[in-house]
């Protein structure tokens, strides 16, 4: 049996390098090296067909770990909401007025880059706080 060896979060999108670019910048991510044989993308872009060229963006964490995100043109626009999220931790161990002040800077911060504040979902006896959003074509997201 084949043990797993990475995990990839695909996006299907319109504008994949203008989605990559925003999340690499709410994450801290880089762009991955290009492929073996090419000293850049531009490079590999030019080595492909024309009808390939730039269809396609990636975003990898600076230390290696967690998933690779991929970003990759597709000609159908969004229509549902997402069956598949990411949480972007950024109040974690935090609760009450203090965690609600860290989301609002960071959703100041993201609403920057373009991001969509939908709605804050205030604490309960479960959960803590976290604000919903949408990246920059209309993907759903959470501040938690």
């Amino acid at each position: 049996m084949a043990s797993i060896k990475q995990v990839q979060v695909t996006f299907d999108c319109a504008d994949p390098e203008r989605v990559a670019r925003f999340w690499r910048e709410v994450l801290g991510h880089d762009v991955p090296p290009p492929p073996e044989g090419f000293a850049s993308w531009d490079d590999f872009d030019r080595a492909v067909s024309p009808g390939h060229r730039g269809p396609a963006f990636a975003a990898i964490e600076p230390s290696g770990g967690g998933p690779r995100l991929f970003f990759q043109r597709v000609p159908e626009g969004k229509v549902v909401k997402n069956r598949l999220h990411l949480d972007v931790r950024v109040g974690t161990g935090l609760v009450g007025e203090e965690r609600l002040a860290t989301l609002e800077a960071e959703c100041a911060r993201l609403m920057a880059l373009g991001a969509v504040r939908v709605r804050l979902l205030t604490a309960d006896d479960d959960n803590e706080s976290c604000l919903v959003m949408q990246d920059v074509e209309g993907n759903e997201f959470c501040l938690d």
